[in-house]
């Protein structure tokens, strides 16, 4: 076994054949990727929807909660989604319904 500089040679070369396998392995998984989001996107799925799909998969549903939950607090500070009081209770609403069906009969 040859060593240099306190490295053994042969060691090196076997790291270096695993990492050339292992990113030809990913390349060719890349490739299938690509080939999934064309064959999804003929027929008819959104690839960039997919991607996000894929990406909140990924996240726990702890941190997925609290990510949803402050980027709806972000959209109802910037006006993008109603303030949570301006849309009536469920009680209120039934009850409201109930009455317009009272008047109406």
């Amino acid at each position: 076994m040859t060593f240099y500089g306190g490295l053994s040679a042969e060691h090196l070369k076997q790291y270096v054949e695993r990492l050339e396998r292992l990113e030809e392995e990913k390349k060719n998984i890349a490739e299938d990727i690509k080939e999934v989001f064309a064959e999804a996107k003929g027929n008819g799925f959104d690839v960039k929807t997919l991607r996000e799909i894929l990406k909140i998969r990924k996240i726990e549903a702890n941190d997925l909660e609290e990510q949803e939950y402050l980027l709806d607090t972000y959209k109802r500070a910037l006006g993008m989604l109603p303030e949570l009081d301006e849309s009536p209770a469920p009680e209120k609403a039934k009850e409201e319904a109930k009455s317009e069906e009272e008047v109406a009969a």
